[in-house]
């Protein structure tokens, strides 16, 4: 089995062992950029797969080169992938190459160092929220204070179908969001022990988006 519920209920953790396996790199401190960029979108397209697993379908009539078939196609408008910025493009562009018919939305938030509050600078989604499956992505779950304000942001837009999935989460993180949105199932590859004292992810991978784009 590659995916399995967590204590926290409404949290999934794809243990698949190549996910694993490329986690632990990520992790490793001395990884350089490129490889930790590289890394984040193979693990996308793994974790994708298992977080669209039950996307509708409908069948159509086509011809192949020996005969007259129906077979299965996504069906209903195109789901939409929501990055959070800026770390969220790491994952949101190997879903968006695993599902290039995705429209991809943008929400822009930082953390402000001293509060952990999530303060938005940026919004932009596809119209027709309401008939899309949304996949909202942060590759850290951390306070949760970011993906709640992400949320929150997406359901004004009347969003009704949404999904998140991070890379790494906190037990804090988790049981923040799950209470803020019960109704919005978590997918995530790891639930790490804790956050420090300045809210970051222990274990954890450091940054992530300073990692993905070499920054400090």
């Amino acid at each position: 089995m590659s995916v399995v519920a967590h204590e926290i209920e409404g949290v999934s953790v794809i243990n698949h062992p190549l996910i694993q396996h490329k986690l632990t790199i990520m992790r490793k401190k001395d990884t350089p950029s490129v490889v930790f960029r590289a890394l984040i979108k193979e693990i996308s397209l793994l974790l994708g797969y298992e977080v669209t697993r039950h996307l509708p379908t409908e069948l159509i009539d086509i011809e192949t080169p020996v005969t007259s078939t129906k077979a299965p196609k996504l069906s209903g408008r195109k789901l939409c992938i929501f990055s959070i910025l800026r770390a969220g493009e790491g994952l949101a562009q190997g879903l968006h190459d695993l599902i290039p018919s995705a429209r991809v939305g943008h929400i822009g938030l930082y953390r402000d160092h001293d509060s952990l509050e999530a303060v938005e600078y940026y919004f932009k989604a596809p119209n027709h929220l309401d008939e899309r499956f949304c996949l909202v992505v942060d590759p850290m779950l951390a306070t949760g204070n970011s993906a709640i304000a992400a949320l929150n942001q997406i359901k004004k837009r009347d969003a009704k179908e949404i999904v998140f999935l991070c890379l790494l989460a906190a037990p804090e993180g988790l049981r923040a969001l799950r209470k803020a949105h019960p109704d919005v199932p978590i997918f995530t590859a790891a639930v790490d022990e804790k956050l420090n004292e300045i809210g970051y992810i222990v274990p954890g991978l450091g940054d992530a988006g300073d990692r993905i784009f070499g920054t400090k």
